[in-house]
């Protein structure tokens, strides 16, 4: 038998993504915030690009236009930015199409020098007053001190040894924000110059700074510095802190026996540790949390029905310098420079697109989001609808990955709050009289009114809420009951009839 090479061809399909496609998702998804970082690193990066600073302050009148073309002669400024991306007519909620949403995006790219400039939504937010129970002026002024301040303030009054003083600083500075010193002072020892013995001694001193149980290497170092303080770590107590794995595993009686103790106290012991900061640092985290800003705006029409528009506050105004592109490409250059001229116009191009598709996409997806869940709004979480991707994705005619994408870190801003829109999302719960089924949502906050109005006399068991819900119209197991009743973190009967027990 011979042995020969042979060559076949065979033909295959397979999905690639380009990368501008794959950027066009990630934008899909990015939160307002997370959009103005992107933008201004693609300003820095592009110099055909630009913030329009000129964009109007006033809301021009709404017409059917969804894009103005700006000119590409080199002699004139970009004009003509976009009108604001708004439905054009009030939502009805007795209109199940999609009208109103149908914006045709044919040729809205099709010069391609477009400008993303949204008008102003004119929307208010409502006014505050005073309370006596809100924050001094002074209190609200003052700058949160950091750990690292925290400590460098004591390390101050604790010593006056230079030697001290500068190997303290650099401890300080190797601290991480829990508390912990991740480097090894070994390492510290080497940068410093000094001795492991020197190192040693300086820690000892600010390992009794405050918050008890900084500096420590690890979590046995931490908890142990803090007994320390309170006088408890004895022998047991060490024995106990130094097995911590087996006290994860459960092992109590293996660690009763080290410990030379009963079993009965090894509970005790555990309780002690509960009451302990394994990071203690974390007092002093200054990270403040990301402002929320809504996304789309929603406000009751007055002929009837919503009124849903994008925030122009969170929407990128952004154009292409046609005036320098063209002074530019006048100019002589190389090869490599005009091909480099070419990549960036194409780029700028291709990232105003992706800006206004963006745009209208969380618009068709908000729209339809209020034209469903229009009970809701009206009156209140019991009337949510349940609502799947897939209910959306039908009507503006997307795919529901799209759909899941536009709703992620998007915020609209409704009469009733501000709501991420993936709130209006949820499973359904079926009706005993054969009728609409409810909304997840509204199950849970109905069974919240139940729990909250309950009787201290007559705690509601599971059971019982299952048969009062079951009267109501709800389809609904005891498992759902008890599932819903711990996502939203509400006891058992048993633990309520015990807070709510009256004191003795």
């Amino acid at each position: 038998m011979v042995i020969a090479p042979r060559l076949e061809q065979r033909l295959g399909q397979s999905l690639v993504m380009t990368p501008q496609l794959q950027q066009a998702i990630k934008l899909l998804q990015l939160s307002n915030l997370e959009l103005s970082e992107f933008i201004e690193t693609e300003l820095e990066r592009n110099p055909l690009l630009e913030r329009d600073e000129n964009a109007p302050l006033d809301t021009p009148e709404r017409d059917d236009s969804t894009h103005n073309e700006l000119g590409t002669d080199g002699d004139a400024e970009p004009q003509a930015p976009l009108e604001d991306l708004s439905l054009g007519e009030p939502i009805d909620s007795e209109i199940t199409t999609a009208r109103e949403l149908d914006a045709d995006m044919t040729d809205a790219f099709e010069d391609g020098n477009v400008t993303v400039s949204v008008a102003e939504a004119g929307a208010t937010g409502a006014g505050g007053g005073y309370d006596d129970d809100l924050p001094g002026l002074e209190e609200t002024l003052a700058e949160a001190r950091s750990l690292r301040d925290h400590l460098t303030g004591q390390l101050g009054t604790a010593t006056a040894d230079p030697q001290t003083l500068v190997i303290g600083a650099y401890l300080i500075d190797q601290v991480d924000d829990a508390g912990y010193l991740n480097t090894a002072l070994e390492e510290c020892a080497d940068m410093l110059g000094a001795t492991l013995d020197e190192v040693e001694r300086v820690l000892t001193v600010i390992q009794a700074f405050e918050p008890t149980g900084v500096f420590a290497r690890n979590l046995a170092e931490c908890l142990a510095l803090q007994l320390r303080e309170r006088d408890r770590y004895d022998p047991a107590m060490q024995v106990f802190i130094e097995n911590l794995d087996l006290v994860a595993a459960k092992q109590f009686s293996k660690v009763a026996q080290l410990c030379g103790l009963d079993a009965d106290e090894i509970p005790d012991m555990l309780l002690e540790l509960r009451t302990l900061d394994p990071k203690p640092g974390l007092a002093f985290s200054i990270n403040a949390a990301a402002p929320v800003i809504p996304d789309v705006m929603m406000v009751e029409h007055p002929k009837g029905g919503w009124f849903v528009e994008l925030n122009s506050d969170t929407l990128p105004r952004v154009l292409i310098n046609t005036t320098y592109h063209a002074r530019v490409q006048k100019t002589p250059m190389s090869k490599v420079d005009r091909q480099y001229l070419a990549e960036q116009f194409q780029t700028a191009n291709w990232l105003v697109r992706a800006l206004h598709q963006r745009a209208t996409t969380i618009l068709k997806v908000s729209s339809e989001i209020v034209r469903q869940q229009d009970g809701f709004f009206k009156k209140g979480v019991k009337h949510l609808r349940p609502m799947v991707l897939r209910d959306v994705a039908d009507v503006i005619e997307m795919h529901e990955s799209t759909v899941s994408r536009v709703t992620s870190n998007k915020y609209i801003s409704t009469p009733r709050g501000l709501f991420e829109l993936k709130y209006f999302f949820s499973s359904s719960i079926g009706a005993t009289d054969g009728s609409d089924a409810h909304s997840a949502e509204s199950v849970r906050h109905r069974i919240k009114e139940m729990i909250d109005a309950e009787d201290p006399k007559r705690i509601l068991s599971d059971d019982k809420i299952v048969k009062l819900l079951t009267g109501e119209g709800y389809d609904i197991a005891r498992r759902t009951v008890a599932k819903y009743r711990e996502a939203m973190r509400i006891g058992s009967s048993v633990e309520r009839r015990r807070e709510k027990a009256p004191p003795k």
